[in-house]
C-alpha cells in the first residue's frame, strides 16, 4: 500500500464491503475520471458501508503524488510485481501491459458480488458499483 503496509482483503473482512478497482496509470486521462469520479462519489459509498481502493502498477511515488494532486482520500494500491493483478485476473500479458480497468464489489464476508468490466465507459464503474451496495444493504 501507498503508506508501506501490505493490502489484504482478508483485513476488511466483517467490516466494510469494499469496491476495488483496478486502473492502468496514474495521471492518465480516463485512469484521473476513474479516481475522481470515486472521490467525488465517496460519502455516497461511505454512506453503504464501504470503502474504495485502488490499484496498479504505478510505484508508492506515482500513487502518492496522483493521490495529492487530485485529492484522492482513499488508497492507491502499488502493485508493480503485478501479483494482486494476476490474482484478479486483470493482468495483461502476464503484467507487462497496465492492467485492464475492472472493479471488484467485494461484500463484508469477502465474496465478489459484482464485477464490472469497461475500458471506455468509466462511469459505468461508480455507478454499477453504487448500484451493487444498494442492492447488499437492502439484502
Amino acid at each position: 500500500m501507498g503508506n508501506g503496509k501490505t493490502f489484504r482483503i482478508k483485513d476488511y473482512r466483517g467490516r466494510r464491503h469494499l469496491v476495488l478497482y483496478f486502473f492502468p496509470k496514474d495521471f492518465t486521462s480516463g485512469c484521473t475520471k476513474e479516481a475522481c469520479s470515486f472521490r467525488d462519489r465517496r460519502a455516497e459509498i461511505a454512506g453503504l458501508d464501504a470503502e474504495v481502493v485502488g490499484v496498479s502498477y504505478d510505484t508508492v511515488d506515482s500513487h502518492a503524488k496522483f493521490a495529492d494532486k487530485y485529492s484522492l482520500p482513499y488508497p492507491l494500491i502499488s502493485d508493480a510485481d503485478s501479483r494482486i493483478a494476476k490474482k484478479f485476473g486483470v493482468a495483461r500479458l502476464g503484467g507487462w501491459l497496465p492492467t485492464k480497468r475492472v472493479t471488484f464489489v467485494v461484500d463484508k464476508q469477502g465474496v465478489v458480488r459484482h464485477v464490472i468490466h469497461a475500458e471506455l465507459n468509466i462511469d459505468l464503474h461508480i455507478d454499477e458499483a453504487l448500484a451493487e451496495l444498494k442492492k447488499i444493504v437492502a439484502a
